[in-house]
């Protein structure tokens, strides 16, 4: 057992999901939780949980400041920090405006970078501290529809890595945790981020538009399911029992896989060629601009 897992945890975007799951998980071991959300109306019941509760907008300055600090005030330093807040931005490339980049890295990307800056000079001087990133299956390969999705979760992974090494000799671990299609509130957000976009005058990508909701509505209404989900898909609560060994393992993995599908799909994109992968893709998807697949076909 780590020190680490006695040591106060922050977890981010606990309102619902994989977060909530992971503060319960994490304060039913015993340790010092810190759920936070935007709203504290949306984790007030986790207080039953045994978690104390903190107002965080991860996106504003001043709350990751203040989130912080409160707890450094009581401890010292966040034992350990679990960035899991984000969402995942879907639409065809060139009908996804540059702003809704930018907000995709401002959540899931900018504010994760602004609190490993704030908690690391505390974790450097306690000469411990563990940093665990939910990063996604797409940090690792990519589907139609999800440029800025994937972009984020990329740059996260990379971020991360770089992270781990530099910050090792301090004592601090970094772990990047990788699931696959979950039980989550991330299927219906993701469809609202598509349908929120303005589509090409010309419907160019329609076909693709239809592709696109058609595999996120399967994914997550399989992911979703009980006793009929398929092998490959996880729960909020196997993700949390990931969270818990990177907090609580001497010498955590720094990458964790999570799901049968997450495992397969990142095998299968690894061992394969660029165009290997465009081919599997373009069974699952129409594929814009192709005359075989035109819009009756959808």
């Amino acid at each position: 057992m780590s020190d680490a897992s006695n040591a106060p945890i922050l977890v981010t975007g606990c309102s619902s999901g994989i977060g909530r799951a992971i503060a319960i998980r994490l304060a039913e071991a015993g340790t010092p939780v810190f759920a936070s959300a935007r709203r504290l109306e949306s984790i007030e019941d986790l207080a039953a949980r045994g978690c104390q509760l903190l107002e965080l907008d991860v996106t504003d300055p001043e709350s990751r400041r203040s989130a912080v600090e409160r707890i450094e005030a009581d401890y010292g330093a966040v034992g350990s920090l679990i960035n899991n807040a984000g969402y995942g931005q879907q639409g065809p490339f060139e009908e996804t405006p540059l702003e809704a980049f930018r907000n995709q890295f401002e959540t899931n990307v900018l504010a994760v970078v602004a609190l490993c800056q704030l908690v690391l000079p505390g974790m450097r001087k306690a000469g411990r501290g563990r940093i665990v990133n939910l990063s996604s299956m797409g940090g690792r390969l990519t589907f139609p529809g999800g440029s800025a999705y994937h972009a984020s979760k990329y740059a996260l992974e990379a971020i991360s890595d770089v992270m781990r090494f530099e910050t090792a000799g301090f004592g601090i671990r970094v772990v990047l945790i990788e699931p696959g299609p979950t039980t989550s509130a991330f299927g219906g957000a993701s469809i609202a981020s598509l349908d929120s976009l303005i589509r090409v005058p010309d419907g160019a990508y329609d076909t693709l538009r239809t592709g696109i909701r058609a595999a996120l509505e399967s994914t997550f209404a399989e992911a979703g399911a009980t006793s009929d989900s398929p092998p490959g898909s996880s729960s909020p609560e196997e993700i949390a029992e990931a969270v818990w060994s990177a907090v609580s393992e001497t010498t955590p993995e720094p990458r964790v896989i999570v799901g049968a599908t997450a495992e397969h799909l990142i095998a299968l994109k690894e061992a394969g060629s660029a165009e290997d992968w465009d081919r599997l893709v373009a069974s699952m998807y129409p594929q814009p601009g192709n005359p075989a697949q035109t819009k009756s076909d959808s």
